[in-house]
């Protein structure tokens, strides 16, 4: 659909507490746990990059101002690295506040999701855009960004970004009312949605897990949303009131999704993004099949 308006900016709520993976997180936001060499936060930032986004809003809340260090230009250790042999770090280093315009808001009060995509609306106006979870990495080879942003260029709708997860999993999410589409094996058109279903209400087992394509038809719903799931403000609670009203599209996409507040999910993302990374993965990889020997 030719119409749709191209896909330029993102947010990026980042306010929560990382209470599940303390005591990590005490000090540090969970956005800012290494994978390999990079903060997860990065990984998200260069996702949306990657999938032609310019503008980029994260949402943060309290001690959560290393977030904005990180993006931004470091002298000191620019000078440091000004030295022969430490040109490649130099760049790395350079690059990173390079890779968008970003910008910063505070979230006061931890209201949920919801509120916290209210608080991009003076950022996003009336352009579609991108929404990456936090929490949410997700190991793909092409950006799910990208692949939202071609299920809206299709059908001109907004996307939600999807995967089937076990049933026993499913009241940890939400499950989405899916409808297959003629001629696309992996989208889906949605018509209702629940957050946190109790046994018995799930729709299907299929679940967004962490990226979504909006536009500003969702900020009316969320001015007037009650609180929902945990006492909170839910975005899948507005998003479920525009699929009944509007239709929304559904991507069951291509990659490995990791919950950067799960433990084990850390550990998994660390050795798949090991195995993948141009300077240590060869090695890596062989060290990991010599360990596996012993298990």
């Amino acid at each position: 659909m030719s119409h749709v308006k191209p896909v330029r900016k993102a947010v990026i709520p980042a306010a929560g507490l990382g209470t599940r993976v303390l005591p990590a997180t005490k000090a540090m936001p969970k956005e800012m746990l290494p994978l390999v060499d990079k903060p997860a936060i990065q990984y998200l930032v260069e996702e949306a990059v990657q999938s032609g986004v310019t503008d980029i809003l994260i949402i943060l809340g309290r001690g959560k101002g290393i977030i904005e260090d990180h993006f931004d230009r470091a002298p000191e250790l620019e000078t440091a690295l000004q030295k022969p042999g430490k040109e490649k770090q130099l760049a790395e280093v350079l690059g990173i506040p390079k890779l968008a315009n970003l910008y910063f808001v505070r979230q006061k009060q931890a209201l949920g999701l919801g509120h916290a995509v209210l608080c991009a609306k003076a950022f996003t106006g009336d352009e579609p855009f991108l929404v990456l979870y936090g929490d949410d990495v997700i190991a793909a080879p092409e950006p799910v960004c990208g692949q939202l942003v071609r299920a809206y260029e299709r059908y001109g709708r907004p996307v939600v970004g999807v995967n089937a997860v076990p049933w026993a999993d499913v009241s940890r999410y939400c499950s989405l009312k899916t409808h297959p589409i003629a001629g696309a094996e992996r989208d889906f058109f949605v018509d209702d949605m629940i957050e946190k279903p109790k046994p018995g209400q799930e729709y299907s087992n299929y679940s967004i897990l962490g990226r979504v394509l909006l536009d500003a038809d969702i900020y009316p719903i969320l001015e007037g949303l009650p609180t929902g799931a945990n006492g909170e403000y839910q975005l899948t609670d507005a998003m479920a009131v525009y699929a009944r009203e509007k239709g929304m599209t559904a991507v069951d996409f291509v990659g490995t999704h990791y919950d950067m507040g799960n433990k084990l999910c850390i550990a998994q993302a660390t050795v798949e993004l090991a195995l993948q990374h141009g300077e240590i993965g060869a090695d890596f990889r062989a060290w990991l099949k010599e360990y596996c020997k012993h298990l």
